[in-house]
């Protein structure tokens, strides 16, 4: 009877034991377990509601409807030239001639109107003998020139067509804002029309280092053959023409650049009214950031441009803007740096009537500016004063480059080459001179040393002779 009373009571103790062991160690470990696998909370704005909901659902972006709007007025151009083949030792040996053959580039091109005028880069038809269009549709038209401009890489043509073309509005890129999604429409390799999309990284870019251009850049992805082709925003509206990338291998690495849609508009609408582009200038140099003088006068921390001299007879010095005026908009444009300036006047022609406003000491001050004619601009280049030629004087003597002599106190080329006013600077060491920014920038270059780095000047004189010197 112990016996068996022994073992009962040794059976409940060890029951007692393996069940408390489980309790313990087995099922606490597996509750651990299941809180692990609960679901995380999610993390939201603390004003979040469902008015924000909705706002964020129909704010999302959707490229469809511009994408369709503009891919049939993007078209593909085709640039044939005829180059002749340098001569080899056997064509002089033999008086043969060189032999000549077709060579094809390729672009883009945006259509403006219904009528058939078609914009694109002046580097994409440049030294053409024949230029053909290519629609979306497949369809093919030879492309008539209307007219270039070289400055701002803007290039008109124009196609005949049986029925009306579809075509892109232009939009106001003055209203572009940086961080506002665009697509970037090409008609690269005769592909048809291709889309990417992007932001607008930054506005007044500069790539010459001159500060003479003023490219809207984006990342939407842009490659060779897309040059031409439109960037239009969110409403399909056109806000520039794609021309160039950054890129150390040819391709597209996050950097592209646009000429902007008012600068492009406006150059057309010269072309087209009168032939050529009507210039107009504020009359102002600007002093450049990071100089020596910039540094002492402490003009790196404003905000606006600093007017380092006004040009005589120019609409500032008659207006009344003075040295040490800084420039802090146009028409309600702000300008933080030249190249916000230099791009809103290409927008403007000579006459029209730009709303400066200035900082003068502590003062704000509003004042309407009438622009003058480029023509009216002058610089020093090694004791000459050189001003642009006036259009209808290069019209007239169907000149494309040259910049005319104002006066000459160099009197080593007055006395050897005969270099007085009235001559025309045409080129230097092989360098086209289209206008005095290829001299400043010349000058820029060189230095005080600028007269001894000259090795040939080409001119013009005042009995219309062309003559070249080679300097030993």
């Amino acid at each position: 009877m112990k016996k068996l009373l022994t073992l009962v009571f040794v059976s409940v103790l060890g029951g007692i034991i393996t069940l408390s062991a489980y309790k313990l160690l087995i099922d606490n470990d597996q509750t651990i377990t299941l809180e692990a696998t609960q679901e995380q909370p999610q993390f939201l704005n603390a004003n979040y509601d469902a008015k924000t909901a909705n706002l964020l659902e129909n704010t999302a972006l959707d490229f469809t409807v511009a994408a369709e709007n503009t891919i049939h007025a993007v078209v593909h151009v085709k640039n044939t030239a005829i180059v002749s083949a340098p001569q080899s030792l056997e064509d002089l040996f033999f008086g043969r001639q060189s032999s000549s053959r077709a060579q094809v580039g390729t672009g883009s091109g945006v259509i403006i109107n219904k009528d058939g005028y078609i914009i694109t880069n002046n580097h994409v038809i440049a030294g053409s003998n024949s230029i053909s269009i290519t629609l979306n549709d497949n369809r093919v038209y030879e492309a008539e020139l209307i007219g270039t401009d070289e400055k701002t890489d803007i290039a008109l043509l124009k196609i005949d067509a049986d029925e009306d073309l579809p075509s892109i509005p232009f939009g106001d890129s003055d209203t572009a804002k940086i961080g506002e999604w665009v697509l970037a429409v090409g008609n690269p390799f005769n592909l048809t029309s291709t889309v990417t999309a992007g932001i607008i990284s930054a506005k007044s870019r500069d790539l010459s280092g001159t500060e003479s251009q003023s490219f809207i850049q984006t990342d939407a992805a842009v490659n060779p053959g897309n040059s031409g082709g439109a960037l239009v925003n969110s409403r399909g509206e056109l806000v520039g023409i794609n021309t160039a990338i950054s890129s150390r291998t040819g391709s597209y690495i996050g950097y592209s650049f646009a000429v902007p849609s008012n600068i492009a508009r406006k150059v057309i609408e010269d072309i087209m009214e009168f032939g050529d582009v009507q210039e107009g200038v504020l009359g102002v140099s600007i002093l450049n950031r990071n100089s020596k003088e910039a540094i002492e006068k402490g003009i790196n921390e404003i905000e606006g441009v600093y007017i380092s001299s006004v040009e005589d007879n120019s609409g500032a010095k008659k207006a009344g803007i003075k040295n040490g005026d800084i420039i802090k908009k146009l028409d309600n444009v702000e300008i933080s740096k030249f190249t916000d300036l230099s791009g809103y006047i290409k927008t403007k022609r000579p006459n029209d009537v730009v709303n400066v406003e200035i900082l003068r000491g502590n003062e704000i001050k509003t004042i309407p500016v009438k622009l003058s004619k480029s023509d009216i601009i002058s610089v020093e280049f090694i004791n000459m004063e050189l001003r642009n030629l006036p259009s209808k004087f290069k019209k007239e003597n169907n000149l494309t480059e040259g910049v005319l002599v104002q006066k000459n106190e160099n009197a080593y080329l007055y006395r050897r080459l005969g270099i007085r006013p009235g001559y025309i600077i045409t080129k230097v060491n092989d360098i086209e001179i289209n206008s005095v920014q290829d001299i400043s920038k010349f000058t820029q270059k060189y230095g005080t040393d600028a007269q001894d780095k000259i090795f040939k000047l080409e001119f013009i004189d005042t009995n219309k002779r062309r003559k070249e010197v080679i300097f030993e």
